[in-house]
């Protein structure tokens, strides 16, 4: 028998073992774990994320940025630094950006003035808009600028800003949350249940009343925060992948051996295959970008990947972390630039398309860094760190040119699985689905893959397949001035036959501004002296807002038990979704505080720092 001594040192030496091990496999663990979009970006990658146009009633058009003319907003369209819409009389519009809804009512004109991984800030000329926060990092800015105040969101919530049609007076509303309104040399906090109307742009008079009584506007955007609320698929995805919350509504979730939870799409018509029903336009800085036309088809083609499964498609989304966006996650057939195979389609050049497969690595056309290529990836499928760095690697040291041959991809040889239509039809935004050519399977199977589809874009490439319209906000609205707490993002580069587009056909130039291109117009106001001292002054206790949205926690879909159980996200994939799902905190209760700004260039997410006495503090009721 071994005595006590010996069966502690035993005790002792595996223990220090077992701790070993669980050190070394959570260091593999972390290393293996993708890190959170934003955080080690590089300069010069584009934005993680963008807007998407997902809901459209009446009239609506877009100027796509850099350009001078106004098309027929299509829905699904991604959105980003420089676009401009206009909701015309009678006519509304949704557009969202991960968790946050941007709700336009009719006669209201908005630009888009940056669409960052951190920071959301848009141009309200004239009109309405309620904004629905859901869920607000901290350092994250969301402002909104109007013709005399810029109006920045302290937290999560739910806010409105109304602009008349003579852009003199805004009105700032807060439901629930926090905003600080920055104008004419000075700023003010205001909480949850008031309303803030200015009037002036030097020199800012203004009044505080309670919420005024849901128009029709604010009884339809509540419509639209239950209908989210209730999205099962949330306990699937993070609620911070754009396009979320249509896919209840189209499909169904199910489990798949080997990949876990898949989405379904259900009323697609026979033969359907994925990036087909749609089009493509060129969306600087990506390039070509798809657009789908089904009313779910966002997230599907932008995050994820797709697989066949028995007898159709599956959608396998990837870990539950914030995805980082992709122009489309397809990879092209044929011969690239300096590449000696060339597709031909209907008797004339063509390209061909196909979706990628879970675990297949999606290499960027567009100029990026190792790091982006990493993120695009590992939130988007699961697949090893170092399988991205190989095929990033191997891309590099052949200049990014060089087909792909020693990869075998799935889904090229999947049922239906590669699209191809003749060059006319992509550049030109053209319908897929009814200018579909036929080719040969086997010769398809067999020929090589390119990350580039090498054609180049044209002007009806970025306009899209919106028809030209005159439905377009008047010219005093269009060149109204707002109130700004930073300048303006660069616009970018227009397509009009630039050299740089022709040099590399397929392939996005680094982004430089549009030669010739007008910025927004924004102005950035100095900072007052010594602003006079001034009391806001409301009569009475202002009552609660209208209404209170709460939060739903969507409840798991049944499980089919004939199949296995998803494979289990990673720890930091768990916390990620954690931090998503935790309810947002209680707005402090308070009167508004006006109080001064050292600097009005500060950004619109951070509070004032200057609390000295000076600051002015409001007459109590």
């Amino acid at each position: 028998m071994r005595n006590p001594v010996s069966r502690v040192l035993s005790v002792l030496l595996l223990a220090g073992c077992a701790a070993i091990g669980i050190a070394r496999s959570g260091q593999a663990q972390a290393q293996e774990q993708p890190q959170p979009p934003g955080v080690q970006q590089a300069q010069g990658d584009p934005p993680t994320r963008v807007a998407r146009l997902n809901y459209l009633h009446g009239s609506v058009s877009l100027e796509p940025a850099g350009e001078n003319e106004w098309v027929a907003a299509v829905a699904n369209r991604p959105l980003t630094t420089g676009d401009s819409l206009w909701v015309d009389a009678g006519a509304r519009a949704e557009l969202h950006i991960g968790s946050t809804a941007i709700r336009l009512g009719e006669n209201t004109g908005v630009t888009l003035v940056e669409v960052a991984d951190r920071a959301v800030q848009f141009r309200i000329a004239q009109g309405s808009v309620i904004i629905n926060a859901r869920h607000v990092d901290e350092g994250d800015i969301i402002e909104a600028d109007s013709p005399n105040l810029a109006f920045g969101l302290l937290g999560p919530g739910e806010y409105r800003v109304d602009v008349n049609a003579e852009g003199t007076e805004t009105a700032t509303s807060v439901l629930r949350g926090q905003g600080q309104v920055s104008g004419g040399g000075r700023e003010y906090t205001v909480v949850a249940g008031q309303q803030a109307r200015f009037a002036g742009v030097d020199s800012l008079d203004y009044q505080i009343a309670p919420i005024s009584a849901p128009d029709s506007l604010a009884n339809w955007s509540l419509d639209r925060d239950r209908r989210e609320d209730r999205a099962n698929t949330a306990n699937y995805v993070s609620p911070e992948m754009t396009g979320y919350e249509d896919l209840d509504q189209h499909g169904q979730w199910s489990n798949v051996a080997g990949y876990g939870p898949v989405w379904t799409p259900v009323g697609v018509p026979a033969g359907w295959a994925p990036y087909r029903y749609g089009h493509w336009v060129w969306i600087a800085p990506w390039g070509w970008t798809w657009v789908d036309d089904q009313p779910w088809g966002f997230a599907p083609f932008h995050y994820g990947r797709w697989a066949y499964v028995g007898a159709g498609w599956v959608w396998v989304p990837g870990p539950v972390v914030r995805p980082v966006y992709a122009p489309a996650l397809v990879a092209f057939v044929g011969g690239g630039p300096g590449g000696g195979f060339a597709l031909a389609v209907g008797g004339g050049p063509g390209v061909a398309w196909f979706p990628l497969g879970p675990g297949e690595v999606f290499v960027p056309a567009y100029r990026v860094s190792q790091v982006y290529v990493t993120n695009v990836n590992v939130t988007n499928t699961r697949v090893e760190t170092t399988r991205v760095t190989s095929v990033y690697n191997y891309y590099s040291a052949t200049g990014g040119e060089q087909r792909v041959t020693q990869v075998t991809y799935v889904n090229q040889v999947a049922p239906g699985g590669v699209t191809a239509v003749t060059r006319e039809t992509f550049v030109g935004a053209r319908p897929v689905a009814a200018n579909v050519v036929q080719v040969n399977a086997a010769e398809m199977a067999r020929a090589p893959v390119t990350r580039v589809a090498p054609v180049a874009p044209v002007r009806g490439s970025v306009m899209g397949a919106g028809a030209p319209t005159a439905t377009a906000p008047p010219a005093a609205v269009q060149n109204r001035m707002v109130v700004s707490r930073a300048p303006a993002a660069p616009t970018p580069a227009s397509t009009q036959r630039s050299p740089a587009f022709n040099a590399r056909p397929g392939q996005a130039p680094t982004p430089t501004p549009a030669a010739g291109a007008v910025p927004p117009p924004i102005r950035v106001p100095a900072p007052a002296a010594q602003p006079a001292p001034r009391t806001l002054e409301m009569q009475g206790t202002p009552p609660p807002a209208p209404r209170t949205q709460e939060a739903v926690t969507p409840q798991p879909a049944p499980r089919p038990s004939a199949l296995p159980a998803p494979a289990v996200p990673p720890k930091s994939s768990q916390e990620e979704e954690q931090k998503y799902q935790k309810p947002q905190q209680q707005q402090q209760q308070q009167q508004p505080k006006p109080n001064t700004s050292s600097s009005s260039g500060s950004k619109s997410g951070n509070k004032p720092a200057d609390k000295d006495k000076d600051k002015d503090k409001p007459a109590k009721p």
